[in-house]
C-alpha cells in the first residue's frame, strides 16, 4: 500500500515538478509542472488528488469506486481521488505519470520520453 510520502516521491520524481504549498489551502501541497498543477496530496492523508480527463476519471470509478472518487472541488473537470490505503503503487505510478503528462509541456514530455528509451 503506497503512502502519502510515496505518492510525493513519485510526483518530484517527474522532470521540472516542484512542490508548491498553498496557504490558503490549509497550508496543501500541490505539485506543478511549469507553474501548472497537476496533483496534491495532503501531510499523513488517505488520498492524492490527480488531474485526469473526465472519460479517464468515469471509466475508473465505474472499475473500481472503492479506490476511485471524483476528487472534491476539482472533480467537474475529470480530477480524481485515489485511495492510497487501496490503489496497487503501479497503478499509482502509471495515473500519477499520466497527471504529470495532461500537465507538461510537448517539449519536457518528449525530452522525459527520449531519457526514458535511452535508459
Amino acid at each position: 500500500m503506497p503512502t502519502e510520502r510515496d505518492a510525493r516521491t513519485m510526483m518530484l520524481a517527474l522532470p521540472e515538478v516542484e512542490e508548491v504549498v498553498v496557504a490558503n489551502w490549509g497550508d496543501q501541497p500541490t505539485f506543478r509542472v511549469r507553474k501548472k498543477m497537476f496533483g496534491l496530496v495532503g501531510y499523513g492523508a488517505p488520498t492524492v488528488c490527480l488531474k485526469a480527463t473526465r472519460d479517464d476519471q468515469a471509466a475508473l470509478i465505474a472499475e473500481n469506486p472503492d479506490v476511485f472518487l471524483v476528487a472534491p472541488f476539482f472533480g467537474r473537470w475529470g480530477w480524481i481521488d485515489v485511495v492510497l490505503a487501496r490503489v496497487d503503487p503501479q497503478e499509482l505510478a502509471e495515473l500519477v505519470e499520466e497527471a504529470w503528462r495532461l500537465t507538461a509541456p510537448k517539449r519536457v514530455i518528449a525530452a522525459y520520453d527520449r531519457d526514458s528509451e535511452s535508459t
